[in-house]
């Protein structure tokens, strides 16, 4: 899963977010029901044979349902006409199907209301075309929320860079003794610097800057490569001193007391509305044969021939100061009137997150990527 979110990534542009968890498990299940060319296309977008993926996504669903500060559901509606195949039926939840009455009013607002009931209202409509062909939906919703175990402080974002040098932005800003929740990689594209920032309930989001020119595709993909491994990250307190990666400077600082090191985060607060046509994109999900309305690809759901009519996916996302969610459908300083005596010497790494860059929102323990994005254009500063 977290693959597809590595390839999804790969081919999009600008300020997004979207969730491959969250097309995951219709798209198993359209797989379970495909024969033909859709079939074995279908069975690649997921990464299990045609098969598996029905047992997949339900225990994909069960898992997720259970753990704390995530929502997910998965729904069917259909028309009264159309008869299914039972051992198809059998594999979703019992209480997912619904009826598509053909009136296109009444069933615009049922699937709406299941949209904002299932997200907890960041998300109320549901992102499908009905029209007169239109035999039959399948969806999928998750919400995820979480609180940050440290929160962070607001204030207005410094940056010389473009294009937020602009205009005033919220950032947030936090001191930390944990500097190992910063960490720089280095990977085929170039280096990546991560930032953990730990919720409350397990569910955390991975800030990730990589190198100036670095795009939303590489940046992204080599969080996914950090996730699985395949890039070690250089810990915090094993940085040597200097510009060590984007964003990161370690330097040795003169202090009036003995002080543990420390790591000053700085990021931009954000908020993400993005919709996206999954049926453009059909290479990526596996469509591509599935599109063909001039015959049908899912035997397994139904003897009536069916194809795949439209594809959509709505995905919000935010990041404050003391939590982020997402779902998919300051100080004066007084100083001492003498000279300090600076003969303590400490360790300081600064971080800023202060032009575009990208993030993982994941379930620590699981490391399943449940929402990614790139950000570019940070929320505003007001007084």
């Amino acid at each position: 899963m977290n693959g597809l979110t590595a390839r999804w990534a790969g081919v999009s542009q600008g300020g997004t977010v979207f969730s491959a968890a969250a097309v995951w498990p219709p798209l198993a299940h359209l797989a379970a029901g495909a024969g033909g060319p859709a079939r074995a296309e279908l069975s690649e977008a997921p990464g299990l044979p045609a098969g598996q993926a029905a047992g997949a996504a339900r225990d994909l669903l069960t898992t997720l349902g259970a753990l704390r500060g995530v929502d997910t559901a998965l729904g069917l509606w259909t028309t009264r006409t159309l008869e299914l195949n039972e051992q198809w039926t059998a594999g979703l939840p019992a209480e997912a199907h619904g009826v598509l009455t053909g009136d296109p009013l009444a069933d615009r607002r049922a699937l709406d209301a299941w949209a904002a009931r299932r997200t907890g209202g960041p998300i109320d409509r549901m992102p499908v075309v009905l029209a007169k062909d239109t035999e039959m939906v399948l969806a999928s919703a998750l919400a995820l929320r979480t609180q940050w175990l440290s929160p962070f402080d607001e204030g207005p974002l410094e940056t010389a860079y473009e294009p937020w040098a602009g205009e005033p932005r919220l950032a947030l800003r936090r001191s930390s003794v944990l500097l190992d929740r910063i960490g720089v990689a280095r990977t085929p594209g170039g280096h990546v610097t991560e930032l953990k920032v730990l919720g409350k309930n397990a569910l955390d989001v991975h800030l990730l800057l990589g190198e100036e020119g670095m795009g939303p595709g590489t940046v992204l993909g080599a969080g996914v490569g950090i996730l699985a491994g395949r890039y070690p990250v250089v810990p915090g307190p094993l940085l040597p001193l200097g510009h060590v990666g984007p964003g990161v400077e370690v330097e040795r600082v003169r202090c009036v007391r003995p002080e543990p090191p420390s790591l000053d985060v700085t990021t931009a607060a954000y908020a993400l509305d993005a919709s996206h046509d999954l049926y453009e994109l059909h290479r990526v999900f596996g469509l591509t044969a599935a599109r063909d309305t001039t015959r049908g690809h899912f035997p397994g759901i139904s003897a009536f021939p069916l194809a795949v009519g439209s594809a959509e996916q709505r995905c919000v996302a935010r990041f404050g100061a003391r939590g982020f969610e997402a779902a998919a459908v300051t100080a004066f300083g007084m100083a001492s009137g003498g000279m300090p005596d600076l003969r303590h010497v400490t360790t300081r790494i600064s971080a800023a997150f202060d032009r575009p860059f990208g993030f993982l929102a994941l379930h620590r323990h699981i490391r399943l990527v449940l929402a990614a994005g790139w950000v570019t254009d940070p929320l505003p500063w007001q007084e």
